[in-house]
């Protein structure tokens, strides 16, 4: 016999999948180990992610109503923990699709925690919102009304229909506005020819740890920031506000310095449609420093470096199946770039978010002898496409995964780089040094260069490119370690 759950009505078939979500939070390892004063944990799935904003604003609202955590209702308690973890069964889910929930008789509904409730609230929320994607307005009405009669807070139907809009038919990701190269144009963006850039990865978390390595990464004294893309959790004008924009601007008191920032498109930037990030772009620097799209050329100016930044994000779209995606950069964008290198002189530091490669992270399918390419053979092409240029091209930098990699040269690329570690949380127990099985030929590390351990996690970290006229560009990989910045790596990476 089913029960009221803490004063909770239910009907019994809508109780019984909420428990059912429940119960498989409460056996899913990875997920029970979230530990938000580390950070964000995200998901790459736009769906997924955009529950994860409207979770973030309810959260917010309610403890600004009640004035603090501590006085909030029962019912959200640790409701963005609970939707996180909500999120994380879902994404699970679909990968083990034949795992069984619990039987009615197994059920101890009134052993539910007021942290349990939330959970339940928060699954509530996620299928309605499913159900609205799927044109389901019969179960969705039915949702939004055992949410408005229970304890769960109001805002969840409310919040969830306001964020419908980032979402195309049938539960696409909305039409993202692409600025075209023609549109664009084709100047590029100069910085003086002695100049230190600071690149920071994944970072857009809002979270302490990224305001802390945003101080220590000040203290470098940066002429430049490029950040390598996602802002989480899905990209929202609200988060590039408050997770980017007036972090960026308190820290390096922009009102001030005026420092250029830029930043690129990561797939978690464009699941809310791009909406965010194009207005961020567009507000960010002033002209001549205005980044002008996506994609962006910093050229030094005495034209002996530039940076050469593509979006790779525009094409990550695939959410049930989110390793099997390959992204690529558009062609008419392409041809912009080889554009940069045939008029320039210089040697090229390419920018993107995702990788070329990796040993860590899948990208693509396997073959049928379960085999799998280390690399990106879209990316793969348009770098050989740009290297046949016959200018130099030394270095590629990039994000997307939380880890930080420094390659030994691979598929002609002397030194790939990825340096998304800069805010989320990567757990040890969930190694991200741990080699993908059944890769041919996986790219090996350059010998003692991993991220420290601190406690349960690894650190973040982030890295300063310094450039001078009279030699090569200084590189150099700082880590937040228990609250300090330690340098834990540095090279030089010699033009043509």
């Amino acid at each position: 016999m089913l029960r009221k759950v803490a004063g909770l009505a239910l009907p019994a078939l809508v109780l019984l999948q909420s428990l059912w979500l429940y119960w498989r939070i409460t056996t899913a390892r990875s997920v029970l180990r979230l530990f938000m004063s580390h950070g964000s944990y995200t998901y790459p799935d736009h769906i997924l992610s955009i529950f994860q904003s409207a979770a973030a604003e309810i959260s917010g609202k309610e403890q600004a109503d009640s004035g603090n955590a501590e006085s909030a209702p029962a019912s959200q308690e640790g409701l963005l923990d609970a939707a996180t973890e909500v999120a994380g069964v879902r994404m699970q889910g679909r990968v083990d699709r034949k795992a069984r929930g619990p039987a009615a008789h197994e059920i101890q509904t009134e052993a539910l925690s007021p942290a349990g409730l939330a959970k339940v609230c928060a699954s509530l929320g996620l299928q309605y919102l499913e159900a609205k994607l799927k044109g389901d307005q019969t179960t969705a009405d039915r949702l939004q009304s055992e949410m408005t009669d229970s304890k769960c807070d109001v805002r969840w139907a409310s919040t969830i229909n306001q964020y419908l809009r980032y979402f195309g038919p049938g539960g696409t990701r909305a039409q993202i506005p692409y600025v075209t190269p023609e549109k664009a144009g084709e100047s590029v963006i100069q910085i003086p020819s002695h100049a230190t850039i600071g690149l920071i990865g994944d970072w857009g978390t809002g979270a302490a740890p990224a305001r802390r390595l945003l101080a220590q990464l000040k203290a470098q004294k940066p002429d430049v920031i490029v950040h390598l893309g996602d802002i989480y959790y899905s990209g929202t004008p609200q988060e590039c506000e408050t997770n980017f924009e007036d972090i960026i601007d308190d820290v390096f008191e922009r009102h001030k310095t005026n420092i250029p920032v830029y930043t690129l498109a990561g797939n978690h930037d464009l699941y809310s449609g791009g909406v965010g990030y194009y207005g961020l772009i567009g507000r960010l620097n002033k002209k001549p420093f205005a980044q002008p799209a996506s994609f962006f050329c910093l050229r030094t100016e005495d034209a002996k470096w530039q940076l050469l930044a593509m979006d790779t994000g525009l094409h990550d779209y695939n959410p049930f199946t989110v390793n099997d995606a390959v992204t690529f950069v558009n062609a008419d964008e392409e041809q912009w770039h080889r554009r940069r290198i045939e008029e320039f002189g210089g040697s090229t530091i390419l920018l993107s978010h995702h990788p070329l490669f990796s040993a860590f992270s899948p990208i693509g399918k396997p073959d049928d002898r379960a085999k799998r390419a280390a690399y990106n053979p879209k990316l793969r092409q348009t770098f050989e496409m740009l290297k046949s240029l016959g200018k130099p091209i030394p270095a590629w930098f990039w994000g997307h995964e939380h880890n930080l990699c420094i390659y030994e040269p691979y598929i002609g690329l002397q030194r790939g780089r990825c340096v998304g570690c800069s805010a989320i949380p990567t757990f040890v127990d969930d190694d991200p040094y741990d080699v993908i099985q059944g890769l041919n030929d996986a790219p090996a590390l350059i010998s003692d260069t991993k991220l420290s351990v601190a406690g349960n996690v690894f650190t973040n970290a982030f890295a300063t490119l310094s450039i001078t006229s009279q030699g090569p560009v200084e590189v150099r990989y700082f880590e937040d370690l228990n609250g300090n910045c330690v340098k834990r790596y540095s090279e030089t990476i010699s033009g043509g």
